[in-house]
């Protein structure tokens, strides 16, 4: 008989929480942090000397997070398994000069992030969330978590062929959200968050802010076993990965590896960032690593020879009004738990030495996966697994949950695979 898991549905309930209080990457790393400090890690300075004491760590950088966990005894070229994941969703997000309007209504100025499905932000009731820089360099998370914004779709009765030519939006002029009445008044939203966030007039010199759909995340369907929510991709990944490293950290003596979570930022637009999986954040923390612990090159040579990465982000399930868009022979369903991404053009980072490391990982979990190919028709997607595997030489495996709506507002999942996932990822980090 197999050993309980170490998650259920209750991990979906906390699932749950963590989508609705993690509207930004900048919320979405400070509430990994807090569930890593309560788990006992502590943060450490890239502008400090770090030592080789063994516990568990971690590193902010803006919107994203690396935490690791160095058991006893553990030596300089001990290899580390990595659960790498993204913290930001396609969206809207507020530019430098964001007050405008015209014909008596007022509107936020907004760039497209990444790519989202357009047509799923229409006529929701919008919040606004992110970070605000103030003059003496610190940051302060907002988050507006109230009806604020709305992008209004044009009524049928001017769009008579909406419904026979399909909607077509012009980014620019078609997705900008009003919030209220009267003449423009430039400093006027910036002011108005200030105020929200209990910060002195004119302290904000800089911000990064973005929309979101306020409707909390919910249970679907007649046995409800569905869930509907915001920033599945990839926030779904991350919140796993959190509750793994916790968990295995917990129960850590005689590890043979060294387990490490690394959240990026920016993944959406190309990872090219100090934030994103191109930059040098990870390969940063995992060699300093290695030389607190006394370690030379040739020591992180060795670890990162013997290391695997699994990078997890969400995949689709076979819609059922549109099965044809799917390979034929791979169908990965919700609730039929995770998915190993394989493509042979390298769009994943999936080899069958990497699929036997999965296979293992899920099997010792006691948990089923699935296998998810794009049909040979149509393009296929990319994940920060095969940058990961190219920028550092780690033997890289790309996974994940299968969903649908992916880069809409609100995706929907199966509510067992979220927990299914976070029991592979837990099984991997244990080597």
């Amino acid at each position: 008989m197999s050993a309980p898991p170490r998650f259920d549905r209750g991990h979906t309930d906390d699932l749950m929480s963590f989508l609705a209080a993690s509207p930004s990457p900048y919320h979405a790393v400070a509430n990994t942090a807090e569930r890593l400090e309560k788990a006992g890690f502590r943060q450490v300075a890239e502008t400090d000397a770090w030592d080789g004491s063994s516990g568990g760590k971690y590193v902010l950088r803006g919107g994203a997070i690396v935490a690791w966990y160095v058991p006893e005894g553990a030596a300089p070229h001990t290899p580390f398994r990595i659960v790498g994941a993204h913290t930001d969703s396609p969206n809207l997000r507020v530019k430098p000069l964001p007050d405008t309007g015209a014909h008596g209504w007022r509107q936020v100025a907004v760039e497209i992030y990444g790519g989202p499905l357009l047509n799923s932000w229409l006529d929701r009731d919008l919040g606004l969330a992110g970070r605000l820089t103030l003059r003496d360099g610190s940051t302060r998370l907002v988050n507006v978590d109230r009806p604020l914004l709305r992008v209004p779709q044009l009524a049928i009765h001017l769009d008579r062929a909406v419904s026979t030519d399909g909607l077509k939006l012009d980014k620019q002029r078609h997705l900008q959200p009003v919030w209220g009445l009267g003449d423009i008044r430039d400093g006027d939203l910036i002011a108005f968050l200030e105020e929200t966030a209990g910060i002195a007039p004119g302290e904000v010199t800089g911000w990064d802010l973005m929309v979101h759909s306020v409707e909390p995340p919910a249970y679907l369907g007649r046995d409800k076993e569905l869930l509907a929510g915001p920033r599945m991709d990839n926030l779904l990944s991350v919140h796993a990965g959190t509750a793994a490293l916790t968990s295995v950290a917990g129960s850590g003596a005689g590890l043979p590896c060294i387990p490490v979570l690394a959240a990026f930022d920016h993944e959406e637009n190309g990872s090219q960032s100090d934030t994103g999986a191109d930059g040098p954040l990870l390969g940063g923390v995992l060699e300093r690593s290695v030389f607190a612990r006394g370690g030379s090159y040739e020591d992180k040579a060795r670890a990162f020879a013997g290391t695997v990465c699994l990078s997890s982000d969400t995949g689709h399930a076979v819609h059922p009004n549109y099965a044809e868009r799917h390979d034929p022979t791979h169908h990965p369903r919700v609730n039929g738990g995770p998915i190993l991404k394989v493509n042979v053009n390298n769009r994943y980072a999936t080899d069958g030495s990497g699929r036997a490391v999965w296979a293992a990982a899920c099997e010792k979990a006691d948990v089923p996966f699935q296998s998810f190919v794009s049909n040979n028709s149509m393009p296929c997607g990319t994940t920060i697994g095969p940058i990961t595997a190219a920028r550092h030489g780690i033997r890289t495996v790309d996974i994940g949950v299968a969903i649908l709506s992916m880069h809409s507002a609100r995706e929907l999942c199966g509510v067992d695979d979220p927990w299914l996932l976070a029991n592979s990822l837990a099984a991997f980090l244990e080597g």
